[in-house]
């Protein structure tokens, strides 16, 4: 039921932000602007770009600030601080020892309970993050394969791949939020306010998907960017080995599985013809491992 209330959770902050942004961008546009010599109220095009802003943005930013506690509520996790075994000192170690050779702050080390061999890693920034492993990755891969997944996860981190996703989450929230209001308006000036609702609707879907097939470019490429740090670590036959394994575990499970972009939450993300680069030994391109998860909130395997 952890998922549950992680939902509700999710639920809540996002009515919490609709509320807020609400109240607070009419008082900015009419109040604290005009203060400053800044009087948007009579441009009707120039309030409806500041309410996609803040919409678009707002809730991108918020999603991140709270993307560990979101992560923990719908997860059973339990967080490393003092390692009681040797698969803990491994997992806490490595991440120890990454993050003194990067000179950042050492991310939060949690485990949770999943038989899925799956990684992640989340924040709002590289000294404010957290990196979490599943017990199935832990029973599933080898010592050194372990700690070519953290480092994948270290690399996220390191470069910021959370930050970056989410601001391109929130430039194309905006863009589709600014499209469907400036539709709705062009049809509501001609009396058809209800064929211009339809229409935003329909055209805040089609710009949605096509936004969606961006996004998932941009965190493929962040993906290869880990892929290629965990390989300068410990090198790419560590990382092809992980994969191998985690890949015989998704042949045993026989569970389907795709690629999928960091915003939807990439947990370890892949796709089949890494797969099958890594089966021919292929070393030429960076590789990503399978995921079996999705979820609602910026993550990044």
């Amino acid at each position: 039921m952890k998922w549950m209330k992680g939902m509700f959770l999710l639920l809540i902050a996002n009515v919490l932000i609709m509320v807020t942004l609400s109240l607070t961008v009419p008082v900015l546009i009419n109040v604290v602007l005009p203060m400053f010599g800044v009087d948007l109220r009579g441009a009707v095009d120039l309030s409806s770009l500041v309410w996609a802003l803040a919409f678009g943005f707002g809730g991108a930013f918020i999603s991140l600030a709270f993307s560990k506690q979101m992560a923990r509520a719908m997860l059973d996790c339990r967080q490393i601080t003092q390692p009681r075994s040797h698969a803990e000192q491994v997992i806490y170690g490595t991440v120890q020892e990454i993050a003194q050779r990067l000179q950042i702050t050492m991310p939060e080390v949690w485990i949770y309970e999943s038989p899925d061999p799956n990684a992640f890693a989340t924040g709002p920034s590289k000294n404010n993050s957290m990196v979490a492993v599943s017990t199935g990755l832990l029973s599933n891969l080898q010592e050194q394969e372990v700690r070519a997944v953290l480092a994948h996860e270290m690399g996220h981190i390191y470069n910021g791949d959370m930050f970056a996703t989410t601001v391109l989450a929130g430039l194309m929230n905006t863009f589709v939020y600014y499209i469907a209001m400036w539709v709705r308006r062009f049809f509501a000036e001609r009396d058809q306010a209800m064929l211009g609702f339809g229409l935003s609707i329909v055209l805040q879907i089609v710009v949605s998907i096509l936004a969606s097939i961006l996004i998932c470019w941009f965190s493929r490429r962040r993906e290869y960017g880990a892929d290629a740090f965990s390989a300068k670590v410990y090198g790419k036959d560590s990382m092809i080995s992980a994969l191998r394994a985690i890949d015989r575990w998704v042949s045993r499970s026989q569970v389907e599985y795709s690629t999928q972009d960091a915003l939807a939450t990439m947990k370890i993300s892949g796709n089949s013809s890494a797969l099958r680069r890594s089966r021919r030994g292929d070393t030429g391109a960076p590789m990503s491992a399978p995921s079996v998860t999705r979820w609602p909130f910026p993550l990044l395997s």
